[in-house]
């Protein structure tokens, strides 16, 4: 099978290649990228005008499987992720039971090709049902295919736990992805700590909470020459912490997610519970602060922390609802309404932090158009303005802080293995 994606701006980050080219798509794989390729082809797209990148790569998602599939599972978050022109993405392990053994591991690797329309890689435990008390069993888990490690949803307090487990990881050179809160600073917290909290009457959660935390995690990292993975940084502090922790060598990386760049506690809302999240919704200094290490390097990838609940969780009163909201469907859009349009960011550099660098963070081998690399593509329409309807959600969450909102820019298409599994925001059986 044949398919020509013809006429389209290719920008491919690992290279720096940005120009109009056509690419031709053989047996799953990238055969060729140029210009005027004239192979006949079973198919031939014309996205002239369109945008052809790398399959956009989230590290960052709970797919809430197995246990929660009442709020999210493989087919449904799959879906999502290729209407959003994610091609692969990562689940967290914060599940029930929680994702710490080789067996779930499989078993899980398994479902996803069943039932999924893109690839699904999973992550495991750090320590065992997350408590934060002993080890799970990472090297099983590696061997069954385990991409990376975290306790999401959880702050691992003890400190010689956590090393313990750089130490082992340091063997294999995986990355631990923490979840970075201080516990007994944010305790029955709901948004974040200032004056908008104490204007709303609502319990904080101070920003020192999170710097406390990046800062031991990286000199834990440090000292034992491992890798260390900050999951949606969200204050100015923290980005400090890890760019001065670069420039001295350690191996540490950072994600950032939309709503960490383009929103603030100032659209908390009692009567909206999808502005709870976790780090909660943060000052604008620190939003310029996340915008100004994706530019230095810093922030390596942006994910979206694609939270889905059900309807009935997330209707209550703000202090009893759970923390997140369903993003797959709605980041790319954000991201080039609110950052590459208002000329805070250009596009490359958007591509490639969601894609090119993530893969290269998990070690994943995506994130890239070169020939020969399996056809993994996103087409995007920069300028498609369009408008964030709940009802048209292929995830099983609805609230979001988008809903209503009018965006400018989407994935229309979306090819995994070479296959079109997503086109004109339609997902294909």
């Amino acid at each position: 099978m044949k398919i020509l994606l013809k006429g389209g701006r290719v920008i491919n980050p690992e290279t720096k290649f940005d120009e109009v080219a056509d690419v031709l798509v053989e047996d799953g794989k990238i055969a060729q990228i140029a210009n005027g390729i004239k192979d006949a082809a079973d198919e031939v797209l014309d996205v002239t005008g369109k945008v052809v990148t790398p399959g956009l790569i989230d590290l960052h998602v709970h797919l809430r499987e197995p246990g929660q599939e009442a709020k999210e599972d493989f087919a449904s978050g799959s879906k999502a992720a290729a209407a959003g022109g994610f091609t692969t993405i990562c689940t967290m392990p914060n599940t029930k039971p929680v994702v710490d053994t080789a067996a779930l591991v499989r078993s899980l690797r398994m479902r996803a090709q069943e039932a999924a329309c893109v690839n699904v890689e999973i992550i495991g435990a750090v320590t065992k049902g997350q408590e934060g008390k002993e080890l799970a069993e990472m090297g099983d888990m590696l061997e069954a295919g385990a991409v990376a490690f975290s306790d999401d949803g959880h702050f691992d307090a003890n400190a010689k736990v956590m090393l313990n487990a750089y130490d082992y990881l340091h063997t294999f050179d995986k990355v631990i992805i923490n979840h970075e809160e201080e516990t007994t600073l944010v305790e029955e917290g709901v948004m974040n700590e200032g004056h908008r909290s104490a204007m709303l009457g609502l319990k904080g959660r101070p920003s020192v909470a999170e710097d406390i935390a990046v800062a031991r995690d990286v000199l834990l990292a440090e000292y034992a020459g491992a890798r260390v993975h900050v999951a949606h940084i969200s204050t100015a502090r923290s980005v400090d912490i890890v760019r001065q922790a670069k420039k001295r060598g350690v191996k540490v990386t950072a994600e950032a997610t939309p709503q960490h760049l383009t929103m603030t506690e100032e659209c908390v809302n009692l009567f909206d519970t999808s502005t709870k999240i976790n780090p909660p919704l943060r000052a604008q200094k620190d939003c310029e602060a996340i915008l100004e290490g994706l530019k230095d390097g810093t922030i390596d990838a942006i994910v979206t922390d694609h939270s889905p609940h059900a309807q009935e969780e997330k209707d209550r009163e703000y202090i009893f609802a759970p923390s997140g909201f369903p993003g797959l469907e709605t980041s790319l859009g954000i991201m080039l309404t609110d950052l590459y349009h208002t000329q805070k960011l250009d596009l490359p550099l958007i591509v490639s932090k969601m894609s090119y660098e993530p893969a290269k963070v998990f070690g994943l081998e995506a994130g890239n158009l070169s020939v020969g690399a399996q056809a993994d593509i996103t087409v995007i329409d920069p300028e498609l303005e369009w408008t964030v309807d709940e009802k048209k959600f292929y995830t099983k969450g609805s609230h979001s802080p988008f809903v209503g909102r009018k965006l400018k820019g989407k994935a229309v298409l979306t090819m995994v293995k070479g296959k079109v599994v997503m086109q004109d925001g339609k997902v294909l059986d």
